[in-house]
């Protein structure tokens, strides 16, 4: 590695500049590579073939050009994009043993993983909202949820996430990389690579658990209040079919939502957890749910049945 002098009150030091990482992987994944990489190249497989299905029908298919599935189209964008952030590179050291990763794309796999992760999140609170309009405002929903509303909605959550990442990952990076390289996981994330820094990381820990907090924590309560004002419309209607039909068209939305949530509280708000806990909700977060979201929005959808 190269080394740059950096000067300092004390003189002049010799400091190791990282220019690469070594991603030590899956924790005690010793022999399980070839079944380990089998069963993550379906998945991923999977969630690539299924959210493109899904992308298509609903650009193909006039009858879903609505909001819910504009949403829901956005949503399927974000799941290819999430779960190609670590799954080719984890494919990669599974197979080849390939665990060198460039300090690029070390601050590429940070970077998207906030940006698409607190997208997604965004966009659970406007289809939370988008469904709060629907049954409790039915009459006003193609005046309130119009297409100019859905596309800043949209953009907005875009937007916001990108300066929400850029953010976290500049914080990581501009902390001074000149020790150890070697990365005690199976991707680049904030918190396995800032305890490489030889630099105090209290700042920065403090700084990324208040924004990874403020963000999910935030749409969780619109998502609950959007929720509760939901529940109370239901509850007040006469007809036994409209409260089904309410019920079913929140269903989805409040699977993913579960699963969404569940592992961000588990690995952002406890970062001294377990490895083995935080490693196996990551892969089921970056790996398994992105598979899982078309499934959960189709079994139960005639209108994206019929399309596909």
């Amino acid at each position: 590695l190269p080394l740059l002098l950096i000067e300092s009150h004390m003189g002049f030091v010799n400091h190791t500049v990282v220019t690469h990482f070594i991603l030590l992987g899956i924790p005690d994944a010793d022999g399980l590579q070839t079944i380990l990489f089998i069963t993550f190249l379906a998945f991923y497989l999977c969630t690539l073939l299924g959210n493109l299905l899904i992308f298509s029908a609903i650009l193909a298919d006039p009858r879903l050009h609505t909001p819910m599935y504009f949403f829901l189209c956005n949503l399927a964008v974000l799941d290819i994009g999430f779960s190609s952030i670590s799954t080719p590179k984890m494919l990669t050291n599974l197979w080849g043993q390939n665990r060198v990763i460039s300090l690029g794309g070390c601050m590429s796999q940070v970077f998207f993983g906030h940006f698409l992760g607190s997208t997604e999140c965004l966009l659970y609170t406007v289809m939370a909202y988008d469904r709060y309009v629907a049954i409790c405002h039915p009459l006003r929903y193609q005046l309130i949820m119009n297409r100019r509303v859905c596309a800043l909605l949209v953009a907005g959550t875009w937007i916001t996430s990108s300066f929400h990442a850029t953010i976290l990952t500049s914080l990581t990076f501009m902390l001074p990389y000149c020790g150890s390289n070697v990365v005690d996981y199976f991707f680049c994330d904030i918190f396995p690579v800032v305890k490489l820094a030889c630099a105090d990381m209290k700042v920065i820990e403090i700084v990324t658990l208040t924004n990874t907090g403020v963000v999910p924590m935030t749409c969780f309560h619109l998502i609950l209040a959007s929720y509760i004002r939901i529940m109370y419309s239901v509850l007040k209607m006469n007809s036994a079919e409209g409260r089904r039909k309410a019920a079913s068209t929140c269903a989805s939305h409040l699977a993913v939502v579960t699963l969404f949530f569940g592992q961000c509280a588990l690995i952002y708000t406890q970062p001294q957890q377990s490895k083995g806990l935080v490693t196996a909700v990551h892969i089921f977060g970056n790996v398994v749910t992105p598979m899982l979201n078309p499934a959960i929005y189709t079994l139960r959808n005639k209108e994206v049945k019929a399309a596909l």
